[in-house]
């Protein structure tokens, strides 16, 4: 009897693992194929609409095209710099704000908590915010890009959470050295949040790199625009060189659209390992 029931879960293992293998890599094709096929269509030389699985007539023209596109240069530049700026403000104010939410000896820590929640659920509008960035003058300025997504709350409520991961043991024994609330921030708790702060990091970098909406409200001057906003508008309304190197409109859109998420793509395999790297590897576990 015993034999039976440890070969039939062992089948049960066994089909359970074949199941979610299968599972997993229809969910894999359904989300590479659409990239595969906007790859495929920006190394493809003749515009075509039906999926291939190689380009019918190879070229890197539409590429090239952007490349020399000297009207993207200042854009891209805006991108890279609001970016790295809106990384960091984003980073600096998520660890503080997450490390100051768990003093659980800080007067009115639950109510600066709630009202941080509370941003979470309900928003002024459009409207409101539109005013409340023209009265700060960051309208027609690349600082909007940074203040905006400077400030995420759900980011933020991540870091609180992943600092309450942190045993308590580790504060205790930084307290008995004489080391201050800061001092822990800085020689504790930022040393073994290497994991969370790639994470989030890597959620403010693209979401400022993708922002669209932002520059398409609140920037009129051409000079302030960014790499995706400059880049859709001349791609849709027809204005890069493509007589240069003969390339269609389907060729140069798709190609693009890779420039545009190639950054990301090229930055993510050296983040990956810290999405699955433990937060108190080598620390004491309690």
């Amino acid at each position: 009897m015993a034999k039976t029931e440890a070969a039939s879960r062992k089948q049960k293992v066994s089909v359970f693992s074949v199941v979610n293998y299968i599972v997993f890599i229809i969910i894999a094709l359904i989300i590479l194929i659409p990239i595969w096929k906007v790859l495929i269509d920006s190394l493809n030389k003749v515009g075509v609409y039906q999926f291939q699985l190689w380009p019918s007539q190879f070229t890197i023209e539409g590429y090239l095209t952007i490349i020399q596109t000297t009207a993207l240069f200042r854009p891209f530049l805006n991108s890279v710099l609001t970016t790295l700026l809106g990384t960091l403000l984003g980073l600096v104010l998520s660890t503080l704000g997450g490390y100051v939410l768990i003093q659980f000896e800080m007067p009115g820590r639950d109510i600066l908590a709630y009202f941080l929640l509370f941003t979470m659920i309900f928003s002024g509008g459009m409207i409101p915010e539109y005013l409340v960035m023209k009265q700060l003058h960051l309208t027609n300025s690349l600082w909007i890009l940074v203040v905006k997504h400077g400030m995420n709350v759900y980011n933020l409520v991540l870091m609180r959470n992943f600092f309450e991961g942190v045993p308590a043991s580790l504060y205790e024994a930084a307290k008995i050295d004489g080391c201050s609330p800061m001092g822990i921030f800085f020689k504790i708790v930022l040393p073994l949040s290497k994991a969370a702060l790639a994470s989030i990091g890597l959620m403010f970098a693209v979401t400022v790199w993708n922002d669209y909406s932002t520059v398409q409200i609140y920037i009129t001057d051409p000079n302030q625009v960014n790499f995706q906003y400059k880049l859709r508008n001349m791609v849709m309304n027809g204005d890069t060189p493509t007589t240069a190197y003969h390339v269609s409109q389907t060729t140069l859109f798709n190609a693009g659209i890779i420039s545009a998420i190639l950054p990301f793509m090229i930055l993510y395999p050296f983040l990956q390992k810290y999405f699955v790297t433990g937060v108190n590897i080598g620390a004491v576990k309690e």
